[in-house]
């Protein structure tokens, strides 16, 4: 009891810290918005108007409970298959709410606004993620569903990517360049995994089959009314050194050699970082693909991997000024909150392949229509 009491501390304190940073740079908003011009056209602020996203007059207002219902499928999404939930928050903060089309209004007239709101986009984003991967970690973890080697040592080199990624590109970042990067890597992906799950993709997975068909087996027991200890058929640490880690997984062995995901959690943090996600749509191919890894602990990994990505990508775009609509952020945290709790508790019912058919029909509309909108200004969805 102590040892939660000690966390939920420090997570609090975490939270009071983050909200003082963002109330010293408050200034930086309030210049931005005094700089752009005023009138009633795009690219324009109404003092006239209600206040909305960030209390800009004539900024977006999002309805909350449109916010909390989409937090909910973000988070949902995010603890189920272990990525797209920052692509989801993406989704939600520029099209649903209608954050992106109002912030790239400001483009030519006010450049230093364009940038403020992007960058509250993108840490946005980060907080949701954020909180989905601290809950998710835990559940998984008690589910036997999580490799804690491995999701440390992608996290070790998270620390440096998020870091580096944000303290180079906060407040130099357009919103349309935004928009358009965060389409391209999308559709990369989406593309790389439809290929994974051909026949030729699907040919060097023997060790991630067996273990998903293996867990797959287990939960249809369970469902016919055996007895069945899952977390203790889970991961299972059998060796660790630094050249090597040895683990089991519903009795199939796996290992891998922790310098490649430090050095991987690098690469992908720097990237996510840039785009304001958590980096699991990224971690997932690279656990499926590099370390052959199932589905199934795949989600758990990952997210302790953004968990520590997300915490040092906000502080250090709050740090650089970054503004945060709290008020927002705040309901949207409790539908995360929701959806993360279901999420693992509704992940065996799915099968491991239909959950990577899922991601890559995500992938490709994500990217196919952010793409065209961020590079072309065409918007073919709408």
């Amino acid at each position: 009891m102590k040892r939660k009491t000690l966390v939920l501390v420090a997570l609090a304190a975490l939270a009071l810290l983050l909200f003082a940073v963002g109330a010293a740079h408050a200034d930086k908003l309030t210049d931005a918005i005094a700089a752009a011009p005023q009138g009633t056209e795009a690219g324009q602020i109404d003092p006239a108007k209600p206040a909305g996203f960030l209390g800009v007059p004539g900024a977006p207002s999002t309805n909350l409970i449109v916010g909390l219902l989409w937090a909910v499928w973000v988070g949902w999404i995010f603890s189920t298959v272990g990525a797209f939930g920052g692509v989801m928050a993406g989704v939600g903060h520029i099209s649903v709410f209608g954050l992106g089309n109002y912030a790239k209004t400001f483009r030519k007239t006010a450049p230093e606004l364009n940038k403020l709101l992007t960058d509250s986009i993108r840490a946005s984003n980060q907080y949701l993620v954020g909180l989905s991967a601290l809950i998710s970690s835990f559940n998984y973890y008690k589910m036997g569903r999580l490799v804690l080697p491995l999701g440390l040592t992608l996290g070790a080199g998270s620390l440096i990517g998020a870091w580096g990624s944000n303290m180079l590109t906060a407040g130099k970042l357009s919103f349309s360049q935004y928009q358009g990067y965060f389409g391209l890597f999308v559709l990369v992906l989406g593309c790389y995994l439809f290929w994974e799950t051909s026949p030729a993709g699907q040919a060097s997975k023997k060790k991630a089959k067996e273990a998903a068909k293996a867990f797959e087996d287990t939960v249809k027991q369970q469902k016919a009314g055996a007895q069945v200890d899952m977390a203790a058929l889970g991961v299972r640490m059998k060796s660790f050194s630094l050249g090597k880690c040895v683990f089991t997984f519903f009795g199939v062995e796996f290992e891998f050699n922790p310098v490649l995901p430090f050095i991987g959690g690098i690469v992908i943090s720097a990237i996510s970082a840039f785009l304001g996600v958590g980096g699991g749509f990224m971690i997932v191919p690279f656990l499926t693909s590099v370390t052959q890894l199932p589905m199934y602990i795949a989600a758990g990994t990952s997210a302790l991997a953004v968990l520590v990505s997300m915490v040092t990508s906000i502080a250090t775009l709050m740090s650089k000024g970054t503004p945060i609509d709290f008020g927002l952020i705040g309901v949207e945290l409790v539908g995360i909150f929701i959806g993360s709790i279901i999420g693992p508790r509704t992940s065996k019912y799915f099968s491991d392949i239909f959950l990577k058919r899922l991601f890559i029909v995500l992938a490709l509309y994500v990217g196919i229509d952010y793409v065209l909108r961020g590079f072309f200004n065409i918007r073919m969805f709408g």
